[in-house]
């Protein structure tokens, strides 16, 4: 068994393509997945699945969402194994932390279109794209004079010309501990 975690794009956002997480559990069991869970509200779901294949995989997760609900579901699909290893190997390991600084990861729908000289910076919003690496952008945001962080969905998926999901880096540690636990 290969245990996946997959991240569902814009759901639950603004009352837009509302799913609740017990009916994604449902559906996604019906379709034969095992150990199906889901970590908040946000569309992360942890599954174990017998195949190795993650775009067969991948392609089964969007037509059992497509038939439940009736509507497509941009979804983001990485191995447990490899979101641990990206766990180790991030680039946030190297920058000093502190209250006026976040990272974000961003799952990358594909692979991107654009590649722009790293680091760039989106000033407005005061973040910082670092490293692009096995379909992931990582971003710091640094917090703007109203106290707000910029949030860098919009502007990866502008900037690389490609669909993406972004996750708050502790929010990614807890959905990879919440997947270690069977």
């Amino acid at each position: 068994m290969v245990t996946y975690v997959a991240f569902l794009r814009a759901i639950n956002v603004g009352g837009q393509k509302l799913i609740k997480m017990q009916g994604l559990v449902r559906m996604l069991s019906d379709a034969g997945f095992r150990n199906v869970r889901t970590y908040i509200q946000s569309g992360n779901v942890i599954f174990d699945s017998s195949s190795a294949n993650s775009v067969s995989v991948k392609r089964k997760l969007e037509r059992a969402i497509a038939h439940s609900l009736g509507y497509e579901v941009t979804i983001v699909l990485k191995r447990l194994d490899d979101l641990e290893r990206l766990i180790r190997n991030a680039p946030f390991n190297k920058i000093r932390s502190d209250a006026k600084v976040m990272f974000f990861v961003v799952l990358l729908a594909d692979d991107p279109q654009v590649k722009p000289k790293l680091p760039f910076v989106f000033e407005k919003e005061r973040v910082t794209l670092i490293e692009l690496k096995d379909g992931l952008a990582f971003v710091v945001a640094r917090q703007k004079p109203n106290g707000w962080f910029g949030f860098p969905n919009a502007f990866v998926e502008k900037k690389l010309g490609v669909a993406a999901t972004t996750r708050n880096w502790n929010t990614l540690n807890k959905i990879i501990e919440a997947a270690e636990k069977k």
